[in-house]
Order: C-alpha cells, then sequence, then structure tokens
C-alpha cells in the first residue's frame, strides 16, 4: 500500500466534506442535535407534576396527609380547590395532572381505627407517564399510611414510636441502588444515546460519500487510475472515522457536562473501545455504499438498518437478555449490543479492559471482516 496515495484521496475526501456546506453541517450538527433531542425526550425521569388537592375534611389529619404529596419533589403543588368539579375542569385544561381528593370525616375513621377514603384523579392521556405518577401516587401513599398506622398504635399502647413502628413492620427492607445510586434515567440513557448517535451518523456519512461519487461518474477517475483498491478504500474511510472521532469527544463531553452523567472508568479504554466501534460502523457504511448506486438508497438503508439495531438489538431498551431466537441471533450479529454494555461499564460501573477486554476483540474481529467483503466487493478496471 503507497500511504502517500491513501494520504491523497483523504485530502480530497477532506476538501469535498468542508467544500459541501449541506454535508459538513450533517457531519457535526446532527449528532448534537440527536443527543439534545433523545437525551430530553427518552428520559423517564418525571418531576414537578401540578397537583392540587381537594380537601373536603379540613382537619389536622387531612393537611398532615397532603403534606406528604407537597413536600416531595415529584409534584409541584398549586393549590386547594373548593371541590372536585373544579379539579374536573383543571385536569380538562391540562392546567393540572394530579388531583388528591381527601374525603369527608377522614380525619374520625382514623381516629377510629378504620380506612379513610382518599381518591386521587390522574391524568391518563400520555399512558406511560401515568404509570409512573400512580407508583409515586401509590408510594407517597404508603408511606403517609405508614406514618398514620405507627402513631395510632403508639397512642393506643403508649408506645415510643420506634417501637410502634418496629411492631408493623418487623421486617425492614433495604434496597440499594449500585452504580446508578440516584436512579436518575438520563445516566443510564446518555452512555446509550452515544452508541446510537455512533451507529446512526458514522455509516450515513460514508455511504453518502462513495455512492455520491458513482452518481456523478467521479468513481471512473478511480477505476482508470494507478491507486489500489485497499488506497481507495483507506483513504475514503480515514476522514469519516476522524469526523466520527471529534464527534464521539462532543458527545461524551454532552453527556457528562451537560447531563451530567457520571463518567467513573478509564478514558483509555473508552478512547479505544469507541475508536473501534467507530471502524465497524463506518465499515458497515462502506458496505452498503458498495451494494447500492443511489443516495437515496444508501440514505434510507443505512438509517432504518442502524435505528432499528441500536434501539431494538442493543440493550437501550430492551435487555438483550429478555430476546430470544432470531432477535437473540441479530443483537450478537451487529457491535451495537458489544458498545453499549463497553460503555455503560465505562461511564457508571467503572469497568475497563481488564472486564471488557471481550468486546474489543469482538469489534477487531468485526472490522477486519467488514474491510475484507469491502476489499472483495470493490472491483476496479485494471490498467491497459
Amino acid at each position: 500500500m503507497n500511504f502517500e496515495r491513501m494520504l491523497a484521496v483523504a485530502q480530497r475526501e477532506s476538501r469535498e466534506i468542508l467544500r459541501d456546506r449541506l454535508y459538513f453541517l450533517l457531519a457535526f450538527l446532527l449528532p448534537v442535535m440527536q443527543m439534545l433531542v433523545f437525551g430530553y425526550g427518552m428520559s423517564q425521569d418525571i418531576q414537578n407534576i401540578a397537583f392540587a388537592v381537594v380537601d373536603e375534611d379540613r382537619t389536622p389529619s387531612s393537611r398532615d396527609y397532603a403534606r406528604h404529596f407537597i413536600e416531595s419533589r415529584y409534584f409541584s403543588f398549586k393549590g386547594y380547590l373548593p371541590s372536585a368539579n373544579a379539579a374536573d375542569r383543571l385536569l380538562a385544561e391540562r392546567k393540572l395532572r394530579v388531583v388528591v381528593v381527601i374525603g369527608p370525616r377522614f380525619e374520625q375513621q382514623l381516629l377510629a381505627g378504620r380506612t379513610g377514603q382518599v381518591q386521587t384523579l390522574i391524568d391518563g392521556t400520555f399512558a406511560t407517564s401515568t404509570r409512573t405518577i400512580q407508583a409515586y401516587v401509590e408510594a407517597i401513599n404508603q408511606a403517609a399510611s405508614s406514618a398514620i398506622q405507627t402513631a395510632y398504635l403508639a397512642r393506643r399502647l403508649g408506645l415510643p414510636h420506634e417501637r410502634a413502628a418496629g411492631l408493623l413492620r418487623p421486617v425492614m427492607l433495604e434496597v440499594r441502588y449500585l452504580y446508578n445510586q440516584e436512579v436518575r434515567s438520563i445516566w443510564s440513557v446518555a452512555p446509550g444515546l452515544v452508541m446510537m448517535i455512533l451507529m446512526l451518523v458514522p455509516p450515513l456519512l460514508m455511504a453518502l460519500s462513495v455512492v455520491r461519487e458513482k452518481e456523478s461518474g467521479a468513481i471512473y477517475n478511480i477505476c482508470t487510475s494507478t491507486i489500489s483498491r485497499s488506497e481507495y478504500l483507506a483513504g475514503k474511510l480515514l476522514p469519516s472515522v476522524a469526523i466520527s472521532c471529534v464527534n464521539a469527544c462532543i458527545l461524551w463531553l454532552l453527556a457528562t457536562w451537560y447531563f451530567d452523567t457520571p463518567f467513573k472508568g478509564s478514558l483509555l479504554f473508552f478512547g479505544v473501545a469507541t475508536l473501534l466501534y467507530i471502524l465497524c460502523t463506518t465499515g458497515l457504511g462502506l458496505l452498503i455504499s458498495l451494494l447500492v448506486s443511489t443516495q437515496q438508497a444508501a440514505l434510507i438503508i443505512s438509517t432504518v438498518m442502524s435505528i432499528i439495531v441500536s434501539m431494538q438489538f442493543s440493550g437501550l431498551i430492551t435487555p438483550v437478555n429478555s430476546l430470544v431466537g432470531g432477535n437473540f441471533a441479530i443483537a450478537h450479529a451487529f457491535p451495537a449490543m458489544y458498545y453499549n454494555a463497553a460503555v455503560k461499564g465505562a461511564f457508571l460501573k467503572g469497568t475497563g479492559f481488564a472486564v471488557l477486554w471481550p468486546q474489543l476483540l469482538v469489534f477487531i474481529f468485526y472490522a477486519c471482516t467488514l474491510f475484507g467483503l469491502c476489499y472483495l466487493l470493490f472491483r476496479k478496471r485494471s490498467r491497459t
């Protein structure tokens, strides 16, 4: 391989990228926009839920029960409402998402040792967030009920609150969250987005780059030149790989600084794994470009394949262990699953070469296989 000729192809490709403003913006602006849009859109953290209280009892016990919701960081208290009819109107106007209705004789029933009546009205327009809000309401209600039961038992038996709480809860379950102690969904989503974007953008840029020369006829200049197949393919790959590496650094900064995702691992491991992963995804784009002849086909195939693989078969949404049959095989046939494990391990678990070296071997094997296929598929006229 003549490195001067390879670098000449790379320099020519770089000038084409800098000259084409649309391609340049696509290369550097698209990853940032995707990180921001998907980062906010895929986050499942729901806070500042607008809610109000209808207190039909108006007693210290009812106000104490409502206080558990008012002091929660998940809810934003909008005040007390005079009746449930006013709550229906505000829910319909989407000014409220939740209304807690405390029934009459609430305190009287509690003091008598009976169950107090509370109704919760939730806007069920958005099913996913509704289930999360319901979980919040049930958890707060359980905490409030436990506090009320402890106070009642302590008053009836003349026991300290700690003793009464021990009688009500003889087994104390303590749950500890490892790696994502604050259970923030964005901390899990942001590393996965790095995987998804690097699965989408590099193949797209690489596929469009080669197919563009096919459509313009510039590929025939290469076919009739003295440059070899390996020199041409390597020269085309270098600018795309360099652009993707810059994008990976930008995505890392967005994940750690903008979304405040902790990075506990080794930057060296992250850099090596990302470079190998970029070689794999860029190789996929090169393979697509050799199989199609129009930019529209390259755009559709690379986009659809990347989105489906990165979202459905990488572990980003559905754990890979839950996949069965053909889905399990598809997940293992693409590099996205391996990089998702590597990048989440580097971000959240602090793992590196000692644990995740098999992923690096898969990347090397995958990249070598792709480049071998591209070399065989790319045909060049012999000199006459």
